[in-house]
């Protein structure tokens, strides 16, 4: 995992799109490339291509190791509570 520092922003999150988008504001902005965070995640380049592209196939175990090695955490809310 890399150092982030304090997270202050929240973004939410509703179609696949938007979560690599997510992931790819979050990379650029700890200066990472695709490869760095690849090796990191322990996941492929083309698999992190793929996922912020919005890809909405990507597979969910891959996913979240990309978020933990990025520092970001995924939070599911019930819209209706």
């Amino acid at each position: 995992m890399f150092p982030v520092g304090i997270m202050t922003s929240s973004v939410s999150v509703t179609t696949p799109g938007e979560l690599g988008a997510a992931f790819k504001a979050a990379r650029i902005a700890r200066g990472l490339r695709l490869e760095d965070l690849a090796l990191a995640a322990g996941v492929g380049r083309r698999f992190l291509g793929e996922l912020e592209r919005g890809k909405p196939t990507v597979r969910l175990a891959e996913t979240l190791r990309v978020a933990e090695a990025l520092g970001v955490s995924i939070t599911v809310s019930d819209p209706n509570a």
